[in-house]
């Protein structure tokens, strides 16, 4: 059983929902990041989503594209952020899942990246920018190490398409909760339950939803039809304010209450 099939079911088995939590690696440097993942797995977070900075982050908004840009000046590439999973993983157990853009997972090398990552202790990749239909390159180097490419889909994803895309899925599934780019949002949008029932008819893993979860009330409402949320932004936000911990904790119990 994969440390992200262990940690959803041992959530499910004590009926509590999984908080996917999301950093940069290497913001605003290594050691800062370094010390921001371990006060997040500390204080509650059940899967770190380790962020590989890019130049063109078309997915995400101001607080991780500015993130992305710190990264890069500081000099983060894939391979110091695999190096940071490598020391994480030495203390801790929690799944770590390379959350990046495609252009850099290529430029390393598929092959190569895939065996890196797994020596790292990485147990999954999810890729924004790379279609379902163009990722079996990538899969197929995954795939014999036992790393999950995880899906995403969203409320515009239809029946047909969603069923292909679940029938291969691995790890659990991202449920994009909102049309446009990550970011703290004031509500949770009222459709997400028809949505979440809607797919869960197409797959038994697991589902996290995200983009836009920034409290614990906010988390509290995404679960109730999800096995878990996925809070990017506002950790990113809190981490550079020096409240990452309490934000965190806030979180967990909110989810556990």
């Amino acid at each position: 059983m994969s440390r992200i099939e262990k940690t959803f079911k041992v959530l499910k088995d004590q009926n509590r929902k999984a908080l996917v939590g999301f950093l940069m690696g290497g913001d605003p440097d290594m050691e800062a990041s370094e010390k921001h993942c371990r006060e997040a797995l500390a204080n509650g977070v059940d899967v770190l989503e380790l962020g590989v900075p890019f130049s063109d982050p078309t997915a995400d908004g101001p607080v991780i594209q500015l993130a992305g840009q710190r990264s890069l000046a500081a000099g983060t590439n894939v391979a110091a952020v695999l190096a940071l999973a490598k020391r994480l993983r030495k203390d801790f157990e929690t799944p770590i899942v390379l959350f990046g853009y495609v252009n850099p997972f290529f430029s390393y090398g598929y092959a190569r990246l895939a065996k890196e990552a797994a020596a790292a202790g990485v147990d999954a990749f999810l890729v924004v920018d790379l279609p379902f239909e163009e990722s079996g390159e990538f899969r197929q180097h995954l795939d014999p190490l036992g790393l999950d490419f995880i899906s995403l889909v969203a409320p515009t994803t239809p029946d047909n398409r969603l069923g292909v895309i679940l029938k291969a899925a691995r790890g659990f599934v991202y449920y994009i909760m909102v049309k446009g780019v990550t970011g703290a949002r004031v509500d949770i949008p009222a459709d997400v339950a028809g949505h979440l029932d809607r797919l869960k008819k197409h797959t038994v893993l697991p589902v996290a939803a995200g983009f836009g979860v920034s409290n614990g009330s906010q988390a509290k409402d995404a679960a109730r039809h999800a096995d878990g949320v996925v809070v990017g932004s506002a950790l990113v936000r809190a981490a550079t304010e020096g409240r990452l911990a309490a934000l965190v904790r806030e979180i967990r119990q909110s989810l556990d209450g």
